[in-house]
C-alpha cells in the first residue's frame, strides 16, 4: 500500500489488501485495529461504494464504535438495492442482535438464511439466530 501511494496508484485492489492485511495482522497481535480498517474502508467507498463495500464499513464501523453507528450505515442504504443481498443482511441481523432487538434480529437472519446459496453459510446463519 506505501508503494502504491508513492506511486500515486492507490485503487480497490490495494486498499482491500491493506484492509486484509490489518485482518492478518491480529494472528500475530491478538487483536484487530479496527480503526485502521474503518479509514480503509472510508477510502475504498471513495473508489467503489459497492453494496458489499457498504456492508463492510458498516460492520467494522460498529465494530469501532458500537452496533448503532454499523446500523446507521445501513439503514442509509436503499433498501431496493439490498432486498435480495445476502451480506447486508447477515450484518443487519448481527447488529440488531447486539442491540439486543431480538425480534428484528431473527427476521434478519430469515432473509439472511433464505438468501445464502452457500450450504454452511446457511448453516453458519442458523447457528448465529439461534
Amino acid at each position: 500500500m506505501a508503494e502504491a501511494f508513492k506511486h500515486g496508484r492507490v485503487g480497490r485492489f490495494q486498499v482491500e489488501a491493506a484492509i486484509q492485511s490489518v485482518h492478518a495482522e491480529r494472528a500475530r497481535t491478538g487483536r484487530t485495529d479496527w480503526t485502521a480498517i474503518v479509514l480503509f474502508y472510508e477510502q475504498l467507498l471513495r473508489i467503489s461504494p459497492a453494496l458489499g463495500t457498504r456492508a463492510g464499513y458498516a460492520a467494522a464501523l460498529a465494530e469501532a464504535n458500537g452496533p448503532a453507528a454499523g446500523l446507521a450505515v445501513l439503514e442509509s442504504i436503499d433498501t431496493e438495492a439490498v432486498s435480495h443481498y445476502q451480506p447486508y443482511w447477515a450484518v443487519r441481523a448481527h447488529l440488531l442482535q447486539r442491540l439486543g432487538k431480538t425480534r428484528e434480529a431473527t427476521d434478519a437472519y430469515d432473509r439472511a438464511i433464505g438468501l445464502a446459496e452457500d450450504p454452511a453459510v446457511r448453516e453458519f446463519l442458523l447457528h448465529k439466530r439461534g
